[in-house]
C-alpha cells in the first residue's frame, strides 16, 4: 500500500545500532514513504551519535529529519517529534535495537487493517526477555497485572514503548508527561478513549550499545500516571 510512516528515534549515544535501525526499517518497509524523526538532546547526545546522524542524512537525504528537542526529557523529545510527524502512521521505537525492527511490517499491517493503535508485548506465550534483570521482571509482571485490572484490558504489556499509531490519533490527544511515564501515558490514554488497539508479539533483548537513562524513581512514577489517567475525565484528554 502507498502509505507514509513517520518513525520516531530518540538518540543520545547510539551509533551502530541507530544505523542498523534505519537501514533495516528501509529494507522491511520498501513500499512505504518513510520519515525518520531522529530527536537529539542538546545536553545528552554525543558527538559520535551526531556524526552517525549526519552520515545517515548524507545517504538518505530528506528521509532523515533530525532536530534538537526543546521540551525537556524523553517525553518532551517525543512530543516534539509528534508535532513534526507527516506520515499516515507514526511509530514509536528505540534507537538501540531493543525494539526489533523485524516487527515493523506487522505493526504497520495492523494499522492498515483497521486498528487505531498497534502495540507490542513481551509477555504472551512464546515471547522471551533476554538480559532483563530478574527483580525488574517480577516488578514488571505485577505492574502489568495491576493495570490490566484497573483498565479492564486484555493487553498484556502496557510498558513496552514499541507502538504504531494512526497519526491523527496522536495529534488528537493532549499529552502531559515529559519524563519516562510519558511512555505509559501513550497507551493508557488511548485505552481510556476507546481507540481500537491490537497487540503483537515482539522479542526484547537488552541493548548492546548506549546507556539507559531510566531510573527506579521514574519507574515508580508510572503508577502515579496510571492512576491519574484512570480517573481523568475523557474530555480533558483531547483537544
Amino acid at each position: 500500500m502507498n502509505t507514509s510512516v513517520s518513525i520516531i528515534l530518540p538518540a543520545t549515544d547510539e551509533t551502530y545500532s541507530l544505523t542498523q535501525t534505519v537501514e533495516r526499517a528501509l529494507s522491511l518497509l520498501p513500499n512505504r514513504t518513510l520519515q525518520f524523526l531522529i530527536v537529539t538532546s542538546p545536553k545528552l547526545t554525543t558527538n559520535e551519535c551526531r556524526s552517525t546522524i549526519a552520515d545517515l542524512g548524507s545517504r538518505y537525504g530528506d528521509t532523515i529529519d533530525t532536530f534538537d528537542q526543546h521540551l525537556p526529557n524523553i517525553g518532551g523529545a517525543i512530543q516534539n517529534a509528534f508535532s513534526r510527524a507527516k506520515g499516515d502512521y507514526t511509530v514509536l521505537m528505540a534507537s538501540d535495537l531493543e525494539t526489533d525492527p523485524s516487527v515493523l511490517p506487522e505493526l504497520i499491517g495492523a494499522i492498515e487493517s483497521g486498528a487505531d493503535v498497534a502495540v507490542t508485548t513481551r509477555w504472551r506465550k512464546g515471547v522471551r526477555f533476554v538480559g532483563y534483570h530478574p527483580v525488574k521482571l517480577v516488578f514488571n509482571f505485577f505492574f502489568q497485572l495491576l493495570f490490566r485490572i484497573l483498565y479492564w484490558t486484555k493487553l498484556t504489556d502496557l510498558t513496552y514503548a514499541y507502538r504504531a499509531y494512526r497519526t491523527d490519533v496522536l495529534k488528537n490527544i493532549r499529552w502531559e508527561e515529559t519524563r519516562f511515564p510519558f511512555l505509559f501515558e501513550t497507551i493508557v490514554k488511548p485505552l481510556r478513549l476507546g481507540y481500537k488497539i491490537v497487540e503483537i508479539n515482539a522479542p526484547w533483548a537488552a541493548r548492546t550499545e548506549g546507556v539507559s537513562h531510566n531510573s527506579i524513581p521514574q519507574t515508580l512514577a508510572y503508577i502515579r500516571t496510571g492512576m491519574r489517567v484512570r480517573f481523568m475525565r475523557k474530555r480533558a484528554m483531547v483537544y
